[in-house]
């Protein structure tokens, strides 16, 4: 289930400037800037952090997993297509994705190793059942969010997966307010669709 996560106290230019600037600091680290690098990664790195921390909870799993990131971000910023999504919503979406993927490492894991307690115990053990269903339930939602238009998947990460309030959002994508909240009461409206969850 999302939870929507919105945290105060975020300096966000109201023209939309951090967009850009996002934007303009990857097209920079694609051509090999280390400078850039270090301004996006001082920009980003703990709002990526909280974000892969939310998902993972474990906090040296995080650390790793931010690390990855910022790898990830270095080696690929050519992939970053500035006319298809904002800076922020590309290394969020990239945070998000290796926190999943950690997540999911993790349950095989434990599953595995719940199945040889099992196994060498002979006791049925429930909790299993409903962990399956959870991790289930989360690459629905990864992959329902796929489904979705550029701009209602940008606003539905941005809120939350990167915890901004719809009026930062407004300003970070240099968009009306009366847009962001369209795009994301219809985003989720198309979620619940493509999950099978009644309105």
């Amino acid at each position: 289930m999302l939870v929507e996560m919105v945290i105060d106290g975020i300096d966000v230019p109201e023209d939309g400037s951090a967009k850009d600037h996002a934007a303009e600091l990857l097209v920079r680290v694609a051509a090999g800037d280390q400078g850039a690098f270090t301004q996006l990664y001082d920009m980003l790195a703990a709002r990526v952090f909280g974000l892969i921390l939310r998902v993972l909870v474990n906090r040296s799993q995080s650390e790793e997993v931010l690390q990855e990131v910022f790898l990830e971000v270095w080696q690929s910023a050519s992939r970053f297509a500035p006319n298809r999504g904002q800076g922020r919503s590309w290394v969020f979406t990239i945070a998000h994705r290796r926190a999943v993927d950690r997540v999911r490492a993790s349950q095989a894991s434990a599953d595995r190793d719940v199945r040889a307690g099992l196994r060498d115990a002979g006791v049925a053990f429930d909790s299993v059942a409903e962990r399956v269903e959870i991790g289930i339930a989360g690459e629905q939602v990864v992959a329902a969010l796929e489904t979705l238009p550029d701009a209602q998947r940008e606003t539905i990460v941005l809120a939350y997966y990167g915890g901004y309030s719809q009026s930062e959002i407004a300003a970070l994508v240099a968009a009306p307010l009366g847009t962001v909240k369209t795009r994301m009461r219809d985003g989720l409206t198309r979620l619940r669709k493509e999950m099978g969850v009644d309105a």
